[in-house]
């Protein structure tokens, strides 16, 4: 390996250098020659390398990618709030972020800091597209001098989340394989796909849990938490991005696994790149990593530019680092507020930001951000940038087919994997069916039996409802989160994880209610004529998807599962109050009627009614001096019902089981939108 010294650069009278450019090429005095340019003006520098072996390339830029210039200008969050209780709660504005102005360049590494509250992680959401609907949010986004759209951006950027989130059935290499089929240009060959997953892998030392299941905490053990950070620091560096995200993505790891994290982005920005990284309480060792560090407090910028102008900022506040002690404790320390101590804190903060904003340093930076803007395009100090960002870039890299076999692809895999939840699916179908066999074994053709195979039928129309309305909820809103993350990362489109999510789950809404009424049919002693039997398994069959699509849309509208459960439950007492079974249908109150109308339970009961019904004949009645009903037309009648309407019924089913779909897909929409651009002035 070479081993590399930097010789002093000419001094210009400035107190930063850009590189935009390394010649790869070693000359024969071993002096690779670094083009250095800053404010337009071009200075030369040289790198003396020792010991070489080969020539080795410095990459400060990488030929033919993009290099994108990142910057924000007077950016400000305002958040209503409610004061007091009651009558007199009033809403007030929060003023969370304070015109908030700064840069991050190709080949650099910012570390926004700042203590619980400063408001980095809002900066970050800003920056990202990702902030509450319910912020205001003012201010200018721009790359490369164009104003920052959320397709524009995530076309060209990755974000790396906090919190990891993964489907817990597929292996580590499977989960690369996937990020990369969908977010690297339909252009690159697998062949090219595959070696980048595993260069990944190696570079984050995830080689030997490779073939590993990810897991799930609780239900299947998988890999630890270190390799999982590592696993979702892997899954955005697999596309190579110009421009990087990362929120706090050191949290949960031992400082050596933490070191080997920022050395990973380090060596990215040496490509070229630009990222911009929350850091929380980030050792000496990781710090001395970072090229520049935004220190934020109350709100407001308190510094921006690099590490060691940082410490001569601060001691010229009076606030001088001790030897041998960590200058990211030290900043973070002098900017929190100390609750024993607020108003002193709040001072020295406001004149540390007061006082970077008249400095030397404030001043560069809002020049650097204010030539970056799209009003000075045309400026001498946007010469030097090496690309013209195209702003109608779909943030989708493959079409919607290569899109859509991935993704079906996994969710087959996750059902297929979850023997646990299919095992509990059928263990529940036959214990069911069994019990309802049994409660209900063998009924005779008599005014007794009547009641008791309407009850039955009735029972397995419940039963099936509930059951599959409660599964796809639990289901179905534990994959929310992963879907938006990956959806917000520009990976697929909202339409293909609906259909493709569908379709993988279709073949259990088939396979259970037939376990099911294949086992409780016969033992009731139902209407034992083939056709029957197969009219009644199809209106099952209805019923469960039909549940399911209710469940699907819960889902969708619902903010968390809980909520999701509490309307299900309230919802379905009415759809079963009117179906038919617990009240006559004719006795509809008029008021009431439409909820009749949508309760999947009154077509499934009529149509199991009439199937069962139909045509049966001499009804045996133990007392004449009773009121009888001596053939199927009769108990079709008592009913509310009319024979000939099974294909209606069943119809009707498929249309609810549809339009709820179609219903849940808008809500789902609805939850994908970002928040709009125009809200930045």
């Amino acid at each position: 390996m070479a081993k590399a010294s930097v010789l002093p650069l000419p001094r210009v009278g400035v107190k930063e250098y850009w590189i935009i450019l390394v010649n790869n090429i070693c000359v024969p005095d071993k002096i690779v020659v670094i083009e250095v340019m800053y404010n337009n003006e071009m200075v030369m520098a040289g790198l003396v390398i020792q010991d070489v072996e080969t020539s080795v390339p410095i990459e400060a830029s990488v030929k033919g990618k993009e290099r994108l210039t990142y910057s924000w200008e007077n950016l400000n969050v305002y958040a209503t709030v409610r004061q007091g209780y009651g009558r007199r709660s009033r809403p007030t504005t929060k003023h969370i972020l304070k015109n908030v102005t700064g840069v991050c360049r190709p080949g650099e590494l910012l570390a926004i800091m700042g203590a619980s509250g400063a408001g980095k992680t809002t900066l970050l959401n800003c920056l990202t597209f990702r902030s509450d609907q319910a912020l205001k949010i003012k201010g200018k986004l721009y790359v490369n001098g164009q104003r920052v759209t959320p397709n524009l951006l995530t076309s060209r950027s990755a974000y790396v989340q906090q919190e990891d989130l993964f489907v817990g059935t597929l292996t580590v290499k499977e989960q690369l394989t996937f990020q990369a089929n969908l977010r690297m240009d339909s252009g690159v060959s697998d062949r090219d796909r595959n070696a980048r997953v595993e260069e990944v892998m190696v570079d984050l030392n995830l080689v030997k849990c490779a073939n590993t299941l990810i897991g799930c905490p609780g239900v299947i053990k998988g890999i630890s938490g270190g390799e999982m950070k590592r696993l979702a620091f892997a899954c955005e560096v697999v596309t190579d991005p110009p421009l990087m995200f990362c929120d706090e993505p050191t949290t949960g790891l031992d400082s050596f696994m933490a070191q080997n994290i920022v050395e990973v982005m380090r060596s990215l920005t040496q490509k070229g790149k630009t990222i911009i990284s929350t850091i929380h309480q980030p050792s000496s060792e990781v710090f001395a990593l970072f090229d520049r560090v935004l220190l934020m407090a109350e709100g407001r910028t308190a510094f921006l530019g690099s590490t060691e102008n940082a410490l001569h900022f601060f001691n010229g506040m009076g606030k001088v680092c001790p030897d041998n002690y960590n200058p990211a404790d030290f900043f973070v320390g002098n900017l929190a507020i100390v609750p024993e101590n607020e108003n002193d804190c709040r001072d020295f903060v406001g004149s540390v930001c007061d006082a970077f904003e008249k400095s030397s340093w404030g001043q560069d930076i809002s020049e650097v951000a204010a030539s970056n803007s799209k009003a000075s395009a045309g400026s001498e100090g946007l010469k030097d940038l090496e690309n013209t960002v195209e702003v109608a870039k779909s943030p989708y890299k493959v079409g919607w087919w290569s899109q859509f076999t991935p993704v079906l692809g996994r969710a087959i895999k996750e059902n297929l994997r979850s023997k646990m939840v299919i095992r509990a699916n059928l263990l529940q179908a036959i214990v069911i069916g069994i019990l309802i066999g049994l409660i209900y074994l063998d009924q005779e053709m008599d005014q007794d039996g009547i009641q008791n195979m309407n009850g039955a039928m009735y029972i397995m129309i419940t039963q099936t409802s509930t059951k599959s309305l409660f599964s796809v909820v639990n289901a179905f809103c534990g994959q929310l989160p992963i879907f938006l993350r990956e959806h917000f990362n520009g990976m697929y489109r909202t339409d293909v994880y609906f259909v493709a999510k569908n379709i993988a789950e279709f073949p259990m809404t088939i396979v259970v209610p037939t376990v099911l009424i294949s086992i409780a049919y016969f033992m009731i002693g139902l209407n034992p004529l083939a056709k029957k039997f197969f009219i009644a398994l199809a209106v099952l069959i209805f019923v469960c998807n039909t549940a399911t699509s209710f469940g699907v849309m819960l889902s969708c509208l619902a903010p968390n599962p809980k909520v999701a459960l509490g309307l299900g439950s309230f919802l379905l007492i009415p759809f079963m109050v009117f179906g038919g079974f617990l009240l006559n249908s004719d006795s509809v109150p008029i008021y009431f009627i439409w909820i009749k109308y949508l309760s999947w339970f009154n077509y499934a009961n009529e149509a199991l009614i009439v199937n069962q019904w139909a045509g049966v004949y001499n009804i045996s009645c133990p007392d004449e001096s009773v009121t009888c009903l001596y053939d199927g037309e009769s108990i079709i009648e008592s009913l509310g019902y009319e024979e000939g309407t099974i294909g209606f019924n069943i119809g009707i089913l498929f249309v609810l089981m549809i339009g709820l779909r179609l219903v849940a897909f808008l809500f789902l929409l609805n939850r994908t939108t970002r928040k709009s651009v125009k809200s930045y002035e």
